[in-house]
């Protein structure tokens, strides 16, 4: 079967290894990954694909040191309400998956900001799972479902994807950076037939170049979703 590229999720991984190999601080590891994300989510849109999820911060990083998680923070306020104008302005559309609880009120209000001030936008959609674990986005799914009493005997897959965090298309093709070979409880129901790609390098220098070499990989792949190859 023809691939086809339209979700893309990354995980991104290395920020902080990569900047201990220039004695650096993680702290320094996790900006510069940062502004390699708004260069590089660019650049996969202008390549026409129409989803991007992001792994920013998982729901089991809140056990890193606090001074970690407080620059994290921070910089993820600093760039919601800076750089991600930048977003509004190309007509990118930003939601967030994940846990809005043990996040702090700034960091609340400067993606609620963004998410309204992008819901009208058209012709891409940038989602960034902040405070998320793939595990919970299902429990969290079912209650809502429990909560609505939805029908079991009709529930199907696509039914329960609409609980989800964010109703998305099934992911594509997941890329981890770093060489780490695990998804870390990232979109597990969204990518069960996805392709996988760990390249060794890590996040702040997985650039355009880097990407292209995944897309080369991508489009060599044969997705049969379950069928025999055809001969």
């Amino acid at each position: 079967m023809a691939s086809t590229l339209n979700h893309v999720a990354i995980i991104m991984d290395g920020n902080g290894r990569w900047a201990k190999e220039k004695n650096m601080p993680r702290t320094y590891g996790h900006k510069k990954g940062s502004e390699n994300l708004r260069d590089l989510s660019f650049y996969i849109f202008d390549q026409g694909i129409k989803y991007l999820s992001v792994y920013c911060f998982s729901t089991e990083n809140f056990n890193r040191p606090k001074e970690e998680v407080d620059f994290l923070m921070n910089l993820f306020v600093e760039k919601f309400q800076k750089e991600f104008k930048e977003y509004k302005k190309k007509n990118i559309r930003v939601v967030f998956s994940g846990r809005r609880e043990n996040l702090r009120e700034d960091v609340l209000e400067a993606m609620d900001t963004i998410t309204e001030e992008t819901k009208q936008n058209t012709r891409a959609t940038f989602n960034l799972c902040l405070n998320y674990g793939g595990q919970y986005e299902i429990v969290d799914a079912i209650k809502k479902i429990i909560a609505e009493k939805v029908d079991v005997k009709n529930l199907t897959p696509e039914i329960l994807n609409h609980y989800l965090y964010q109703d998305l298309p099934p992911v594509d093709f997941v890329i981890r950076t770093s060489g780490e070979k695990r998804l870390s409880n990232f979109m597990l129901y969204q990518s069960s037939y996805a392709e996988l790609y760990f390249p060794d390098v890590y996040f702040p220098d997985f650039d355009q170049k880097e990407f292209d070499k995944a897309l080369d990989v991508y489009f060599h792949r044969d997705r049969r979703f379950g069928k025999i190859e055809e001969k």
